[in-house]
């Protein structure tokens, strides 16, 4: 399948199926209104660097999306940046739209400077991550008993 990913900034048609993905998947089970999250992720059309908001589509057909963001988890605020709100529309799952939707959000996390990028997941996500090459770092974080994980430069780890 051939899946191009853009930035959101450069796919603004997408925002509405953007918004209401991460709203139903994360927000919406806990009482968030929709607008919230709406004006929430118009603050990735409006700077040049973070939040980044990914799609990943096949023309004008959605399949998924994720954000790169400031803070992901309260109990961390010192790591920056996170890969946040990864989704794929369910029919589509294992096809590789998430790997590379995260891969994407990591190497625009680097091209800004950034030397590590962190992530969390919770338990059922853990194997996941770990096979596309993310170093756990914390387990057990928060009420949800979050796992962090890190990707880090290559030519960071070898710098003093």
């Amino acid at each position: 399948m051939t899946v191009t990913i853009s930035d959101l900034r450069q796919r603004p048609d997408f925002f509405d199926t953007v918004a209401d993905r991460i709203w139903r998947a994360w927000w919406k089970r806990h009482g968030v209104p929709l607008d919230y999250i709406m004006v929430r992720l118009r603050e990735n059309l409006a700077t040049a660097g973070l939040p980044i908001a990914l799609v990943a589509h096949r023309g004008d057909e959605f399949l998924g999306t994720a954000s790169l963001i400031a803070s992901d988890l309260d109990e961390r605020p010192h790591y920056t940046p996170w890969v946040a709100a990864v989704w794929t529309e369910p029919e589509l799952r294992g096809q590789g739209i998430a790997p590379a939707l995260i891969g994407r959000a990591v190497d625009d996390g680097f091209a800004l400077g950034h030397q590590r990028i962190f992530l969390c997941a919770a338990p059922v996500r853990r194997a996941f991550y770990l096979r596309l090459g993310w170093t756990p770092i914390e387990e057990g974080v928060g009420p949800l008993e979050l796992t962090v994980f890190v990707r880090q430069r290559l030519d960071a780890a070898d710098a003093p």
